[in-house]
């Protein structure tokens, strides 16, 4: 049965999108999906300072992507929805042929 896309879906799909057009977003999206972590040890893995995880965190937060969990003083990051992790899995499984001429890695200049 075919499922009409609503507003809400059209929503959800493009903070989706949003997120995964970030390298740093999407390496955080993907290591949440193995498991919970804290900021800091996001930060170690993909890289990256701390002041740009937060900034990351807050936009996925936003999005509706994660939550932070308090921890004591510290809070630590999940999936906000345990859908979001096999819908990750699936997107990894997607062979896409890239044009040469039109996506550099930079964006996409196709029109």
């Amino acid at each position: 049965m075919a499922t009409t896309a609503t507003l809400t879906h059209t929503a959800a799909l493009a903070r989706l999108g949003h997120a995964l057009s970030d390298t740093t977003r999407t390496g955080i999206l993907l290591a949440l999906r193995e498991s919970p972590a804290y900021p800091s040890d996001l930060a170690d893995a993909l890289g990256v300072s701390r002041q740009v995880m937060s900034n990351q965190l807050a936009c996925l937060r936003g999005c509706g992507l994660v939550e932070s969990i308090p921890d004591g003083r510290r809070a630590w990051y999940r999936l906000a929805d345990p859908h979001l992790a096999p819908a990750l899995n699936e997107l990894l499984q997607v062979v896409l042929y890239i044009e040469p001429d039109c996506c550099d890695g930079d964006g996409c200049a196709c029109s």
